[in-house]
């Protein structure tokens, strides 16, 4: 009869535990059940065998990670293989990957149905209390700073965390569109109360909230205005329409502070319509971040709602072209299936202007080849390390080639030619990329040891003290730099020391001659006597 042990993992370590009377247990589960909530009956079905706890927080976040993903760490490994008996032992566990890994790795047999999850529900409802020394309300803190920490580094490390700014984005794009022609609609209303005819002049929304803030009191509008409206309008004939049909139109007084409401309404649909246009070339600069080739082939927008509607850029690269064809008609294809009618041909893929500009008869194929030309391009996105727009551009040349070849017959070219091309010039990009990176961080060490070397010297220069840099500028003014007889060039406060001390030399010098020609020439005598003397001196000593 094989025993039934059980794996818990806690924000505090390992626990292993060792139901007794496990087919009874098994044969009777209800009573399982009953006795998940009593704890002096639970403890009569498990007993603890084991408990290998966290080093640090740090520890406990790598463990659980590991867990998560399936992974058997050697921490976990080394507490099996101690606690665990080698023969006749089942392991209950929570995560079946994790019971894939440790029969494969431990050669341990691995459950995770049947009574298991019972018996973890036991044990998570009373660990508190079966681990000596462990309290609820060290549990919970363990709990609670481990659920924060996993949390943090999945938020950190997600690895959609870029699509996940183009969902938001095109979901904002759609709701944008949806708010500016619904504003747009209600201050049409509201304006043509006085001025109904500025409606058939200027049927855009934007230009018709710029007319109708610029304009305000139609009675005010003369033709010294005609240049304002040419510069939003690009249409000088609108603008003196608009004029002229200022002057005998038949709407109705407004009074200032309605004119005033609806000048600020209108201000908010113009500030809505700008922020529209900047979101979208956001959008656009994004998705040439994350997914260029897509983007290239099949435009920002659709190649945005195509992630958006699969959820990132990794699951919309798992589909096959079969489902890129027909994403976003789902209603549609069960709708079919049910009546038994004719499928879809296209989802989101329809707002390309490669369906567009095809025939009727063509629609259907156009989009399946169009489909799996996308799936191409989001793999390549997906899984290449350098972003490049190469392989959408080579894409798109075949997409129009086959365009041709339905509507001309022209035959295109093979899909082999055309993708070796693709990544010879992707090649030469890559390469050209990375003597970029090369040179960007040779300057930047560069700039790094160059300041390093800045502060190291003003940092000398700091460390002597005022007395020592006044003896050295008085030394240095003492000092006469004289290399190979060659004075070398001076300020003009030291040339006039210089010429000071030159005059005072020669005075003296002038003045010593005079005396040795009154002495005669006893003193070179004398001299020589002294240096006779003193060599006798040294020769006896």
């Amino acid at each position: 009869m094989s025993n039934l042990y059980v794996l818990y993992e806690h924000a505090a370590g390992y626990a292993l535990f060792k139901v007794r009377e496990f087919e009874e247990a098994g044969a009777f589960l209800p009573q399982v059940e009953q006795s998940v909530t009593d704890l002096s009956r639970f403890n009569s079905v498990v007993k603890l065998m084991g408990f290998s706890p966290f080093k640090s927080a740090a520890h406990a976040l790598e463990n659980m990670n590991a867990v998560s993903e399936g992974v058997l760490t050697d921490d976990l490994r080394l507490f099996l293989e101690t606690n665990l008996p080698k023969d006749d032992v089942i392991l209950g566990v929570i995560e079946p990957k994790l019971g894939a890994a440790i029969n494969e790795m431990v050669n341990i047999n691995c459950q995770h149905t049947g009574v298991v999850p019972e018996v973890v529900r036991g044990i998570r409802c009373h660990f508190a209390s079966m681990i000596k020394g462990f309290t609820p309300q060290s549990a919970s803190v363990a709990q609670l700073g481990l659920g924060h920490s996993y949390s943090r580094a999945k938020v950190k490390f997600n690895v959609h965390r870029a699509d996940n700014m183009i969902i938001q984005s095109i979901a904002l794009l759609d709701q944008l569109d949806k708010d500016i022609n619904t504003f747009a609609m209600r201050i049409r209303e509201w304006y043509s109360y006085h001025f109904p005819e500025l409606v058939k002049i200027v049927p855009d929304n934007y230009a018709y909230a710029r007319c109708a803030q610029m304009i305000g009191d139609r009675k005010q509008l003369t033709a010294e205005k005609i240049p304002e409206l040419e510069e939003f309008l690009m249409d000088s004939s609108r603008a003196v329409a608009i004029v002229d049909a200022a002057k005998m139109s038949m709407g109705m007084d407004i009074s200032p502070i309605d004119l005033i409401n609806i000048e600020r309404f209108a201000k908010r649909v113009i500030g809505l319509a700008e922020y529209r246009l900047e979101l979208a070339e956001y959008l656009k600069s994004k998705m040439h971040q994350v997914a260029p080739n897509l983007a290239t082939l099949i435009g920002e927008q659709v190649g945005a709602r195509l992630i958006s509607h699969a959820g990132s850029l990794t699951n919309l690269a798992k589909y096959p072209a079969s489902t890129v064809q027909i994403l976003g008609a789902e209603k549609a294809l069960f709708r079919a299936l049910k009546t038994r009618g004719n499928t879809p041909k296209y989802g989101l893929i329809f707002h390309s202007t490669f369906i567009g500009r095809a025939g009727a008869k063509n629609k259907g194929r156009i989009s399946r080849y169009l489909a799996n030309k996308c799936s191409i391009a989001t793999r390549i996105d997906c899984f290449n390390e350098a972003q490049t727009d190469v392989f959408g551009k080579a894409l798109r040349d075949q997409v129009e080639e086959r365009l041709k070849f339905y509507e001309d017959g022209e035959l295109p070219r093979k899909n082999v030619d055309v993708m070796c091309e693709a990544v010879k010039e992707a090649e030469e990009v890559f390469k050209s990329l990375s003597k970029k990176k090369k040179k960007k961080k040779k300057r930047e060490s560069e700039a790094g040891l160059n300041g390093t070397l800045e502060t190291t010297h003003d940092e000398s220069v700091a460390a002597e003290t005022p007395g020592k840099k006044k003896k050295k500028l008085e030394m240095e003014g003492e000092e006469e730099p004289v290399e190979n007889g060659v004075e070398a060039e001076e300020t003009p406060g030291k040339k006039k020391k210089k010429k000071k001390r030159v005059e005072e030399a020669d005075e003296s010098n002038i003045a010593d001659e005079s005396m040795q020609q009154e002495m005669g020439v006893d003193e070179p005598v004398k001299k020589k006597k002294k240096k006779k003397k003193s060599k006798e001196q040294e020769e006896a000593e």
